[in-house]
């Protein structure tokens, strides 16, 4: 759209005399399929268009108040810093339009025009997606997002009306919707097979997995969460992590399994070919809320984010104000999310992963570091220990969360979810002590049983190594400390000979990656 067929209200808004504060110039306009955005240096406006597109309709003067009013509401949820208010852009009601430009005011006395969302601006460079470009998002960066995160589904709100919105009928129906609105694509940027395949395997899950959603409805899972966790919509501002620009004009896109969002964000990492910074992603998040049972659902949730991307690119294959080269470039772009979203639904043989060793020697490091390769689900007692007794995870625990019965448990939940999930084609990284033979051969069983490949990493250190880590461990949730290891090493029980053949030892004293090749040779 060129500055002529732009509407009167935003000609007058590129004009920088018109601002109530000291503007940047140029001021910059960015457009999107349902907003103006107006950078003016310490400032930025956020103007909805006129425009109804079924599933978004800001088609009236009034909508787009209160759809303004609504943005700011909820995105001072999670980034209050930077959404400032709704300002009504107003003028009188004998100003010809032709003179819009000298008679516009922020928040006037005259009759509002339109209504815009005031934020706080702050550099392209912040987002997520930039830093990414830079190679500047780093693990640790990624592990403070899961963090983040969790705390923000921990504080969403909930009732009998949002929890519908996890029923069957009312999940499927925007998914329905893509495959409806992409049939036309098929032989272009996606295949028959992969538009057959993925939505054959959306269909099977809501058949086979009713019981699923029931179960995550009934564990208050289905919040008024983000909707829209993408790499765009998060930054750094004052080097916290925001997240902003939420959904706010659909209920349905927003009232979501916290799943949904984190496959938004997983999905976007993985397409952009970060599979490691995904799961580390992913499994802070996880060891947060403890919300392991939710990754049964997150295969559905990564192929319909996935397919949602290849879908709106490809209308822009349809638009014609767009030229044939950026075409041919939504073309691929299309072609790559529609592939991603159908490898999604083809998941791979499940694995499960004991890791096994004193305190101290080193466990969790290596668990972490397996799962990067494998995209592993990484389980830790520790973490589900407190979990069980309800304490939070950084707590140091008392006795009584110690006791042989809260062990039985801990181990119990372990095996529990190891088993519930790699028997649905995930690697799962049960990462804990198994200093027992009870413990290791009920995994054993299980594994043989559900026909589960397994393997135990056992790690090993010298002791005075072991107890030197545990006397420098510092912010860790695991409670144990050196004087422990003498009735550890004295209670731990060797491998049987049965045992020894699912065993593969580490010296984590030594370099561990050409060590982890090793273990994943045949």
């Amino acid at each position: 759209m060129t500055e002529h067929q732009l509407p009167k209200t935003i000609e007058a808004l590129l004009d920088p005399n018109i601002y109530p504060h000291p503007v940047k110039e140029p001021i910059q306009l960015i457009q999107t399929h349902a907003s103006f955005v107006l950078l003016t240096g310490d400032y930025v406006y956020k103007i909805k268009k006129s425009v109804n597109f079924g599933f978004l309709d800001y088609s009236t003067l009034e909508k787009r108040r209160h759809f303004c009013q609504e943005e700011v509401r909820m995105n001072r949820r999670s980034a209050p810093e930077i959404y400032l208010g709704v300002v009504a852009l107003t003028q009188t009601a004998d100003t010809p339009v032709e003179t819009l430009r000298d008679r516009l005011e922020f928040d006037g006395t005259g009759d509002p025009v339109e209504y815009a969302v005031k934020m706080r601006q702050f550099p392209q460079e912040c987002l997520f997606s930039s830093l990414f470009q830079a190679g500047k998002l780093s693990e640790d960066r990624m592990r403070e997002l899961g963090r983040v995160v969790a705390e923000f589904h921990g504080k969403t709100e909930t009732d009998d009306r949002i929890l519908q919105f996890g029923e069957i009928a009312q999940i499927r129906q925007a998914i329905d919707e893509n495959y409806r609105q992409t049939e036309k694509y098929i032989g272009g940027p996606q295949t028959r097979q992969q538009f057959e395949e993925t939505k054959a395997y959306s269909d099977r899950f809501f058949v086979e997995r009713k019981d699923l959603f029931k179960t995550r409805i009934a564990r208050e899972k289905i919040r008024e969460c983000h909707g829209d966790l993408h790499l765009r919509n998060i930054a750094l501002y004052d080097d916290r992590i925001i997240l902003f620009d939420c959904i706010e004009f659909n209920e349905s896109f927003r009232f979501v399994d916290v799943m949904y969002d984190i496959a938004f964000a997983v999905m976007d990492l993985e397409s952009r070919g970060s599979h490691v910074l995904a799961t580390v992603f992913l499994n802070e998040y996880l060891e947060r809320t403890g919300d392991w049972e939710g990754v049964q659902v997150l295969p559905l949730y990564l192929s319909r984010q996935a397919y949602v991307r290849g879908k709106v690119t490809s209308f822009l294959l349809d638009d014609p104000t767009v030229d044939e080269t950026e075409k041919d470039r939504a073309r691929d772009t299309a072609a790559h999310y529609y592939e991603l979203a159908w490898q999604y639904t083809r998941r791979d043989r499940g694995r499960l992963i004991l890791m096994s060793g004193l305190s101290g020697s080193g466990k969790s490091t290596v668990a972490r570091q397996l799962a990067k390769p494998t995209g592993a689900i990484h389980i830790r007692s520790d973490a589900v220990r407190k979990h069980l007794a309800g304490i939070a995870l950084h707590d140091r625990g008392t006795d009584a969360i110690y006791t042989p019965e809260m062990s039985r448990k801990t181990y119990g939940r372990l095996l529990e979810l190891g088993e519930l999930l790699a028997s649905q084609g995930f690697t799962v990284i049960l990462d804990a002590k198994y200093d027992t033979r009870n413990h290791r051969e009920a995994a054993i069983a299980v594994a043989e049983k559900r026909e589960i490949p397994l393997t135990i990493a056992h790690c090993t250190a010298p002791m005075e190594v072991l107890r030197d880590r545990l006397h420098q461990r510092r912010g860790d949730i695991a409670d144990a400390t050196a004087d422990l290891l003498a009735s550890q090493q004295q209670a731990a029980e060797s491998f049987t000979e049965r045992e020894q053949a699912y065993v593969r030892t580490i010296d984590t004293t030594a370099a561990i990656a050409p060590q982890l090749e090793a273990f994943f040779a045949p």
